[in-house]
């Protein structure tokens, strides 16, 4: 991912429910904005439909972080925007994945995560926090442009859709069928809150 200092820059003005929120804290750049995110304390969030969740929690996952930044920078007419992506999960990110790829006899645990790009950088509000990996993810089978605020259930459909095209057909996952790389997932979602620090 690259560095923050290539994320733009533009005065906060009251725009709509983001803008007001970042101003009612005392932030007034968009910056300081993304700053005051990446900060805040990594953690999965209770209700994923409430737009203001993380600012309520006081905490936020890759979802909430990039969803607040990506729907400030709609308000303020910046040209920033959250991607969901599928990566491959494997001990080299995380610890205990071995385990779950050997269980499963797979290569890898097909993951979600998301993030933001502006012109051709990307941004990562989660990189450096405990957010359960060892390592920032660079590389992706599948990134696709998303509503700020894009449903679970929305996510869920295009995981499933990369499933069917992209993952399931490679040489990779041959003879592998998708109920067992969907258990596999549950139990990377599991390791991944467990190893958060």
């Amino acid at each position: 991912m690259d560095s923050y200092d290539n994320l733009p820059d533009k005065k906060i003005v009251s725009k709509g429910e983001m803008s007001k929120k970042f101003l009612s804290l005392g932030i007034d750049s968009f910056k300081e904005a993304c700053l005051y995110v990446h900060d805040q304390e990594y953690g999965y969030n209770s209700d994923y439909s409430d737009h203001m969740i993380f600012f309520k929690e006081g905490k936020g996952s890759c979802t909430s972080k990039h969803a607040v930044i990506a729907a400030l920078a709609d308000e303020l007419e910046i040209p920033l925007y959250k991607k969901v992506a599928i990566y491959e999960l494997t001990e080299d990110i995380t610890d205990g994945a071995g385990k779950i790829i050997k269980k499963y006899g797979i290569p890898y645990i097909p993951m979600q995560h998301c993030f933001l790009v502006y012109k051709d950088y990307r941004f990562d509000l989660t990189e450096g926090n405990n957010n359960g990996k060892k390592t920032s993810i660079d590389e992706f089978i599948h990134t696709e442009k998303v509503n700020p605020f894009i449903s679970k259930k929305d996510e869920y459909l295009i995981l499933k859709k990369v499933l069917k095209e992209k993952i399931l057909t490679s040489e990779k996952m041959k003879n592998i069928d998708e109920k067992t790389l969907l258990k596999a997932r549950e139990e990377g979602i599991k390791l991944l809150k467990k190893n958060i620090k």
